[in-house]
């Protein structure tokens, strides 16, 4: 009876993704995670000239990802309506689509970018491509700046 029960135990550890040592387990993506603090992204966005330069671990639900090359996932914050991107080279870690809804944790140094106008306007359009979105240049009223995670590494939830 007691192989019974072990064997069942053993069996809904598996089945819901855990590790031995009790933590859920995730599928890793380029160097994975190695900070052990996570920033908020309220607190990341809310003063961002703090965090440039530095590097931070962001947890939150997969909200988007690259549909062309996945060389981005964004992530929600734990504020209604904020979110941050972690992005990476091409190539140099695919982040899947399929990712979107599941939990992550994402590491990388954190790049403020002060967009003109015409940069604002290409970036949007670029955005909007990617995401088969169509696009007004009118609709742009004035320059944006970007708040992002240049990722190094990242852990996705199952």
């Amino acid at each position: 009876m007691r192989l019974l029960v072990s064997i069942g135990m053993i069996l809904i550890l598996f089945q819901f993704g855990f590790s031995g040592d009790g933590k859920p387990e995730g599928k890793k993506y380029g160097a994975g995670t190695t900070l052990t603090d996570t920033t908020a992204v309220s607190e990341l966005l809310g003063n961002p000239q703090a965090y440039a330069g530095k590097k931070v671990l962001i947890k939150g639900r997969v909200i988007n990802a690259c549909k062309k090359r996945g060389c981005w996932m964004e992530l929600a914050g734990d504020k209604d309506y904020q979110s941050i991107r972690i992005k990476v080279n091409d190539g140099e870690i695919v982040f899947p689509f399929e990712s979107k809804g599941k939990m992550a944790l994402a590491e990388g140094e954190v790049e403020i970018f002060e967009m003109s106008m015409e940069q604002t306007r290409k970036y949007l359009q670029h955005e909007a491509e990617c995401n088969g979105d169509p696009f007004d240049p009118a609709s742009v009223t004035k320059p944006h700046q970007m708040v992002q995670i240049k990722g190094t590494g990242a852990v996705i939830y199952q």
